[in-house]
């Protein structure tokens, strides 16, 4: 698979990386036997950036990744975050609790991550949520430490705003920022994309399949289990996916005119958008797995593009992206 740099000052990535969190909690059954040999799949393709995060199963996903990753750490990239947790660690006696962006707690979840990955150092290290009760520049501060220290060789950002991004910057650089987009999701478009392009950050862009929606295989909210997180999203209430469902009118036909998927149209086109960001679509089949990464071959013409921009223009998908408190926790 085809590489380029993740930013000004960071690693070289594949085009395409793998979003790990579905294989543990959230979309479907978890099956970690099948998602470890995706990952060793992904491996031999040369999509080889595994993204993860402790707050995935409370570090049930970065163990799993250990397991696929041993006798393998030379051919990876791993990216994980922390601070998603809510107060997320507590001393000892009476002490009080510490939330996920305070600078105390910053090393201990960075020890916590490299214990159950078991790796030495995280490529990679991200802050999950912007924590509202600690200055950026504080956690950021803490987390440069661990640069220092070797135990960390970049830092990244989830979620955070134009001017956070700016201030963390600041501190140290930061080589991505992991957040949702997508067709369906194009907010970062207007402040925080070009925030990064200015700061020469590259753009880990996270559900870049609108959570499954873009498949075109979600048309109606019984085709998700019960226990299936998306359930609880907004976008695919029954009132907005049957609203949402007319959107992918102009994407199944692109897709037929290619003999592609809904999906291949999808990143193809989010990877039309620059190349600096770089889609991390999650799946834990092989065959999700190597359709996706057809899909960095996949050609679409101008006015294809042009098209399926129209037809997804910003604001027309139906529903929030997160539910109500969800959304409160977002830094932007």
């Amino acid at each position: 698979m085809q590489q380029g740099k993740l930013g000004a000052q960071g690693p070289d990535v594949p085009v395409l990386g793998l979003g790990c969190m579905g294989m543990s909690i959230s979309y479907g059954e978890p099956n970690d036997a099948e998602s470890i040999a995706t990952m060793h799949r992904a491996v031999e393709l040369g999509c080889n950036l595994l993204v993860t995060s402790d707050a995935y199963g409370s570090g049930i996903n970065e163990s799993l990744i250990a397991q696929a990753i041993k006798g393998r750490r030379s051919q990876v990239l791993i990216a994980t975050k922390f601070g998603n947790l809510g107060l997320a660690a507590r001393g000892g006696g009476d002490a009080p609790a510490l939330s996920g962006g305070h600078p105390d707690y910053v090393p201990l979840a960075c020890d916590a991550s490299l214990k159950r990955l078991g790796v030495d150092v995280i490529d990679i290290y991200g802050l999950h949520r912007v924590d509202a009760t600690v200055p950026i520049e504080d956690t950021v501060g803490a987390m440069k430490r661990l640069v220092e220290q070797g135990k960390v060789r970049y830092l990244a950002l989830s979620e955070a705003g134009a001017q956070t991004i700016r201030r963390a910057h600041r501190v140290h650089p930061i080589v991505a920022v992991e957040t949702e987009y997508s067709l369906w999701s194009r907010d970062v478009e207007t402040e925080i994309l070009p925030a990064c392009r200015e700061l020469g950050i590259g753009f880990m862009a996270y559900a870049p399949l609108g959570r499954g929606f873009l498949t075109a295989t979600i048309k109606h909210v019984d085709a998700l289990i019960a226990q299936d997180r998306r359930r609880e999203h907004p976008r695919f209430s029954p009132e907005n996916i049957n609203k949402n469902n007319k959107l992918l009118n102009y994407l199944e036909e692109i897709a037929s005119a290619h003999k592609a998927t809904p999906s291949q149209v999808a990143l193809a086109w989010l990877l039309t958008q620059g190349p600096d960001i770089v889609p991390i679509p999650g799946t834990k089949r092989r065959h999700y797995l190597e359709e996706n990464c057809a899909a960095a071959d996949l050609q679409l013409g101008v006015a294809e593009i042009a098209g399926l921009s129209a037809a997804f223009a910003p604001g027309v998908t139906a529903g929030t992206r997160y539910p109500e408190k969800q959304l409160k926790a977002l830094g932007i």
